[in-house]
């Protein structure tokens, strides 16, 4: 053998190694050939030429719901045959004499049944004394507005990643089967080789072995329909059409897909449970409507067929619709698991859907094949509870939804994507767990074993954590089955919480909490816990006391108030944990522990039955931060839908037109929170109005695009505290009249006009707040476009309005912007001109001057001196910084972020001094003024009258011809807990570290750089039975450098093998020359050796991937 030829299968040996070393993958399964056999498919899916095999198709749902005109649901409090519901009705109407009136026929398998609802239709001259009459009736519970349910489902292929394959290329992060991947190796890279069939890679063929198939369950589907004659399915026990089309097939596909998930029987895409019985409901039409009418007609018979499982793969951000959400719960009370997707809205936070987000439903995420958060998946956290309190958390856990592989609709296989997908994963798991426990007869179900309550908290607490992920993306983790079974099986009723505990010290799982501190005179920090009953349907607490660890723990530094449910029903409820700290503590610093101890009591058994649940507890105290850094964010300002249409900030967005995300600091304005941060500021929350906080305690008022009206006395307030030093940062959006008339839509199907009730931001209001204290105000017009500052990217103008009012001895900036409101309404882009769209004011308090003048001439001081305590007493004063759009600083429209802008202006209302950036003149598309008089440009805009404002004003009465304020509401005070402190030591057993259980041990992690060595990184935490653990020495900033220092570690082995391997390939192929190994024996020998070496070396295992 010649040299060259012996170092060039060195060198091929050494690149496999390395390639092994970095993919992270099994090898034997990574370099297994994937069958490329294609099925048959109903759509015409595009076939890559490159690598894949075949195309996966994702699945994206726009989703729409608006109320039907002069149509309602009367919601009974019972049961009642159709006759006596009529009779009722009829009873309540006849006392107003309101003989207009007519109950809307419901032609489908539940009217031969007594229902809770009827639909009946008033004329518009009746409503108002009609819905007064019939909510009056003794026997009716609501009345609600009937709403026509609108979703559009679309199928997109992208590239499926289920073969091996060697990318030169860089991978896409928007590839929506990649995920969010935060590898380090992303240039070249080894694919794992995607099993098959998911249901053996979540080992359901070790139950299957067992006897346990998912026999005698019965599942229901509500989804677009399946045919009867489909050949994957065993058991098709019944399949009903609730809309008005007359046909019980599936035009679409996406019902018979979540099938063949949950019971396909087929040997090419197996299904988890396929000896379950399947009844099929089919609520959406070909076109993709569905009323919530029979949604709730379809939710009473499946509670009358007595059915196990019922998946939801389907939903929306209405979480508002009540006779919806009161038929949810119902049907969990009645003993069914619903499984539903949390949506497929990602990566944005806060876009959790309905009823996924709901504490009695098991809400699923998606996971990619690598063991992370799906792109697609949408995130916690939920925004019911927004402005007063905080989100609860979800989803409640993860598992595949990229590329599974399910029922086509005719006949074969095909691959789809989306949380539609992990909602059939989970509701076959779960089938097929509860088949485990029905009695040998099959008469009957495990009621201990085989609940909402149990299922769900057998589900969280084997769930598998994720490495380097929050709970607001995974919840509990990625499914794991046998651990859900193995669970269950000893099961016996009881209590859980989830989360299992609070430490607001760990990250990045307990992330938002473990990135701020919390100190003295800080906005209570509020933690969500749902409380699970397994005890039974319903419960109450008995008891709730805190007990805080002295000594040591030094429990004694917070504070704790508990709000929770009075009544847990269905098997569920909360409890809300708001934290502070003391005066007391003021100036200290360190970690405080303690634990709450929760009694319930229920009688789901017959008899009452009490169970006794701990949650333990720490938090980091630092001193009070100064003033300068602290920003308060104004949360009670911001209204979104539902209910009503609250439109974009940006008007380019045509798909999703509805601002839902909450405009939160930790949903769609997370980026931005985390960037101030990381620039050293602290931010709290303001859930209340203006009147409710101490302005001496913060720098700055953040108020961002805000849609509601302000209280007199806030805007009275608001000056007084600016005058004190508060400086204010105000961002708003787009606001004109006519725009808002040509957006407006009308509905076919509900017959109604949908007018938004604003524009991107009341713009009314706020000039309402600003002209009359600072003789600022913005107008109406809508400009488009992008200007450059300093060195720094363009800034995305997007859909923002100009400034027209502004006082003198201020800094206005101009930029070229289009007119995007003659755009639309004239189809006339026209040429870009320069307007004002960001202005700064010093605020001078004219009290402190007039006595600074006054100060000057008792002390008969000189002119100069005179002169420097007038100038010290208006620094005094706050500062106004006004710009005329946030969709820079905003997640949910993914724009280039402009957060060294909000530096800026944070530097501004910090030091008073303007920065260079605003006054640079080198760009031609902008100029900087210092105004020297009032600037006024036109009319200041007026608010639209036909909207229904009021409807869902906090602060406007809903009388909408007075226009009247409603009475301030008073501010919430916290009561805190009387603490009964445990003087002794943190118990050790309570917060012992345990290891994270490996995802490798199923399927390699990618990224083991994640996978720090530090304990509070591999630590396991699980709900429900298992004991929550905490790390209690460990210091917030101190685990951060150890995370770093373990990052850098990690990769300064990896390239140290590499160094070393490469010394000695010189050195052998030096030898060799030198030495003369020409002998066969002797190289054969020696090649052995090397590749031994090498092998040793590379597969040696790292401290990050232990």
């Amino acid at each position: 053998m010649k040299l060259h030829t012996c170092s060039l299968y060195i060198f091929l040996l050494f690149s496999f190694c390395i390639l092994h070393g970095l993919s992270h993958n099994n090898l034997n399964s990574s370099c297994q050939r994937h069958d490329c056999t294609t099925k048959s498919v109903p759509y015409k899916t595009h076939v890559s030429s490159g690598s894949s095999c075949h195309e996966t198709q994702e699945i994206q749902i726009m989703f729409s719901s608006n109320i039907i005109e002069n149509e309602y649901i009367i919601k009974f409090k019972n049961y009642y045959q159709a006759s006596a519901r009529k009779n009722y009705i009829r009873a309540a109407l006849n006392l107003f004499n309101i003989e207009n009136w007519k109950i809307i026929p419901r032609n489908n398998a539940a009217s031969l049944y007594p229902s809770d609802f009827d639909i009946i239709h008033l004329e518009e001259t009746d409503k108002y004394e009609g819905l007064k009459a019939l909510s009056n009736h003794p026997l009716v519970k609501t009345v609600s507005p009937q709403k026509l349910i609108h979703r559009t489902l679309k199928f997109i292929n992208t590239s499926n990643v289920d073969v091996l394959q060697i990318e030169n290329t860089r991978r896409k992060l928007n590839n929506n089967n990649s995920g969010q991947s935060t590898s380090r190796h992303t240039s070249r890279k080894l694919l794992r080789a995607i099993p098959k069939q998911i249901t053996y890679l979540l080992e359901a063929d070790i139950l299957w072995k067992m006897g346990i198939t998912g026999k005698d369950i019965k599942v229901a589907i509500f989804d677009t329909g399946l045919a009867a004659s489909h050949p994957h399915f065993r058991n098709i026990k019944e399949r009903i059409n609730w809309t008005n089309e007359n046909t019980r097939e599936d035009g679409l596909g996406h019902g018979t897909f979540v099938a063949g998930v949950i019971a396909s029987s087929s040997k090419d895409c197996l299904g988890f449970a396929p000896d379950a019985d399947l009844y099929i409901f089919r609520v959406f039409t070909n076109a993709q409507v569905s009323y919530t009418s029979w949604f709730l007609d379809a939710f009473n018979h499946a509670i009358f067929r007595k059915v196990t499982v019922l998946n939801l793969s389907i939903g929306g951000p209405d979480f508002m619709d009540q006779p919806f959400i009161d038929k949810v719960w119902e049907v969990t009370a009645n003993g069914i698991i619903m499984v539903s997707a949390i949506g497929n809205d990602g990566p944005l936070y806060g876009t959790l859907n309905n009823p996924a987000d709901q504490m009695d439903v098991i809400g699923v995420g998606g996971i990619n094949w690598d063991d992370q958060i799906a792109r697609f998946s949408s995130r916690g956290m939920t925004t019911w509870e927004l402005p007063h309190g905080y989100g609860r958390i979800k989803p409640d856990l993860v598992i595949y939804g990229s590329g599974v592989r399910g029922s086509a609709l005719q006949n074969g296989c095909r691959s789809l994507s989306g949380t539609s997908v992990s909602s059939p994963v989970v509701a076959g798991a779960v089938a097929l767990l509860a088949s485990a426990f029905v009695e040998t007869n099959g008469s009957r179900i495990n009621n201990e074993k085989v609940t909402p309550a149990s299922i769900k908290q057998a589900l969280l607490s084997s769930a598998r954590r994720l490495p380097g992920v929050g709970i607001f993306e995974q919840g509990a983790g990625k499914l794991d089955l046998l651990r859900t079974f193995n669970f269950l099986q000893s099961y016996t009723p009881v209590v859980t919480l989830y989360p299992s505990y609070i430490d607001l010290t760990e990250c990045q799982y307990m992330w938002p909490y473990c990135t701020q501190a919390i100190y003295h005179t800080g906005m209570p920090t509020i933690v969500n816990v749902t409380i699970i009953n397994g005890l039974g349907v319903a419960g109450n607490v008995v008891n709730l006391t805190w007990h805080p660890y002295a000594g040591n723990g030094n429990g004694e530094h917070i504070d704790v108030a508990m709000t929770y449910s009075d009544v847990l029903w269905p098997w569920s409820g909360w409890l809300a944990i708001a934290i502070t700290v003391p005066s007391t503590s003021h100036d200290w610093q360190g970690i405080a522990q303690g634990h709450i101890s929760l009694t319930i009591e229920s009688d789901g058994a017959g008899k009452p039955r009490q169970s006794t649940v701990m949650l333990p507890l720490q938090a980091k105290v630092i001193p009070t931060p100064p003033r300068q850094k602290r920003i308060l964010w104004d949360q009670y300002h911001n209204l979104r839908y539902p209910p009503g249409y609250f439109p974009r900030d940006d008007l380019r967005v045509k798909n999703d037109p509805l601002d839902w995300n909450g405009d939160h600091i930790h949903t769609n304005f997370k980026d931005m929170y985390q960037h101030l941060r990381n620039a050293g500021y602290y931010l709290e929350v303001l859930g209340h109005p203006f009147t409710c906080f101490d302005a001496k305690n913060y720098g700055t008022l953040l108020i961002v695009d805000t849609e509601e009206e302000f209280f007199p006395e806030e805007v009275i307030k608001l000056k007084r505290d600016v005058e004190d030093g508060l400086s204010v940062i105000l961002f708003a959006d787009w606001y004109n009249t006519a725009v808002m008339r040509k957006i407006k839509f009308y509905d076919e199907n509900t017959r109604r006009w949908w007018i938004p009730e604003t524009g991107g931001a009341n713009i009314p209001a706020i000039n309402d707040l600003l002209y009359p204290n600072w003789g600022v105000a913005f107008g109406d017009e809508v400009r488009n476009g992008q200007f450059i500052l300093g060195q720094h990217a363009p800034v995305t103008f997007a859909s923002g309005t100009t400034l027209i009012r502004f006082p003198k001895d201020g800094v206005l900036l101009y930029v070229e912007l289009y007119d995007q409101g003659r755009e639309l309404l004239e189809k006339d882009t026209g040429i870009s001109t320069l307007v004002p769209i960001l202005g700064l004011l010093q605020i001078t308090n004219k009290k402190n001057v007039k006595m600074a003048y006054n100060k000057k001439l008792d002390n008969e001081a000189g002119e100069n001196e005179g002169k420097n305590i007038v100038n010290e007493e208006t620094s005094m004063s706050g500062r106004l910084v006004v710009y005329g759009d946030s969709n820079c600083i905003d997640d949910s429209h993914l724009q280039k972020s402009c957060f060294w802008m909000l530096d800026a202006i944070l530097e501004y209302t910090t030091t008073g001094y303007v920065p260079t950036v605003f006054m640079d003149e080198s760009q031609k598309k902008h100029k900087t003024v210092k105004t020297t008089s009032n600037m006024k440009i036109g009319e200041l805009p007026y608010r639209m009258k036909e909207n229904h404002f009021g409807r869902h004003s906090k602060v406007l009465t809903t009388d909408e011809s007075t226009g009247t304020f409603r009475p301030l509401p008073l501010c919430a005070t916290p009561i805190h807990a009387v603490p009964m402190p445990i003087n002794e030591s943190v118990p050790i057993e309570l917060y012992k570290p345990q290891k994270l259980l490996p995802i490798g041990d199923t399927m390699s992690a990618v990224n083991s750089v994640l996978q720090d060595t530090d304990t509070l990184w591999l630590k396991r935490r699980v709900g429900g039975a298992s004991m929550p653990t905490l790390h209690l020495d460990i210091d917030v900033m101190t685990y951060d450098v150890k995370e770093n220092q373990g990052n850098e570690q990690v990769i300064v082995y990896q390239w140290s093998y590499i160094i070393i391997i490469i010394i000695i390939m010189i050195i052998i192929i030096y030898l060799w020359n030198c030495l003369g190994l020409n002998r066969h024996s002797r190289r054969k020998r020696t090649i052995l050796r090397l590749f031994r070496a090498i092998r040793a070396l590379v597969v040696r295992r790292i401290p990050g991937q232990m």
